[in-house]
């Protein structure tokens, strides 16, 4: 199986081109592949596949194997993947995606995209400030799905805290049904956040697009910052703004080619 290794400010997928390659049990080799010790090492598995409502559709698994509706940083690398790779040469581009069609807009310099704003949809907002105790700790937590769940927690110490420990906990929690991803926030000006994630299946990663979607959302419902905002993750800022005439929410940034190879499934 021939693959490519990419990343949008440091959350890093791998990438199988499935116009060319047949994935049987991709969860299983998500799993595999994603190992940093035994595999490749990364945060899941994507395959970009034919759709017959939009110009691609990907599928994506998360590092233990489990499948997830979206990825934000992922819609990136694969506007990056088939817009370089000429598989298109458009500069707006649909992607089906488990979270519905999103559209990627390719800012491109000499045949090459260099950035990428997607359409993130529309953000369903459900309780805010809500009161949770997870990890022997209360939290006060405000829900957005961005097509995949988060649980947004605003706090004042971001830098040092132990999101590993805390995670897991969050996630796994009863009053989250199929899990949720968590982000814990700090708010350093209107139009600026300091974020940290843990990602539903993967773990604390260095970026998550929908994250910083759900975080500026939450951030703009509890009066803390305006509708548009830079956010900076572990991996690198990502500008999120949620336009207040169509309710959409659009995030730009970066995406890059890290190296290609080759998989042997055992």
């Amino acid at each position: 199986m021939k693959f490519t290794k990419m990343q949008g400010l440091g959350n890093d997928y791998i990438y199988v081109n499935c116009f060319e390659e047949n994935i049987s049990d991709p969860g299983a080799i998500a799993k595999k592949i994603s190992d940093r010790h035994f595999g490749v090492g990364s945060d899941g598995l994507v395959l970009i596949c034919p759709d017959a409502e939009a110009d691609f559709r990907m599928i994506m698994f998360n590092s233990d194997g489990s499948e997830s509706e979206m990825c934000g940083n992922a819609t990136r690398c694969i506007a990056k993947y088939v817009f370089d790779r000429g598989m298109t040469k458009k500069t707006e581009v649909s992607l089906n995606t488990g979270a519905g069609i999103k559209i990627l807009q390719i800012h491109e310099e000499n045949g090459k995209a260099v950035s990428i704003r997607v359409d993130m949809g529309e953000p369903v907002i459900g309780g805010i400030r809500e009161k949770l105790t997870a990890g022997g700790r209360e939290f006060l937590f405000t829900e957005v799905s961005m097509g995949n769940p988060h649980a947004v927690i605003f706090q004042e110490e971001v830098e040092n805290y132990d999101v590993a420990g805390t995670g897991p906990a969050i996630e796994h929690h009863p009053r989250f049904i199929n899990r949720t991803n968590t982000e814990f926030a700090k708010v350093l000006s209107r139009e600026r956040i300091r974020m940290r994630v843990w990602e539903r299946g993967a773990g604390e990663t260095l970026a998550c697009g929908t994250g910083a979607c759900a975080t500026l959302v939450a951030a703009a419902v509890n009066g803390l910052t305006e509708r548009k905002a830079v956010l900076e993750l572990n991996g690198g800022p990502l500008s999120i703004e949620w336009d207040e005439k169509t309710n959409h929410v659009f995030q730009e940034g970066p995406a890059e080619f890290v190296f290609e190879g080759e998989w042997e499934n055992r």
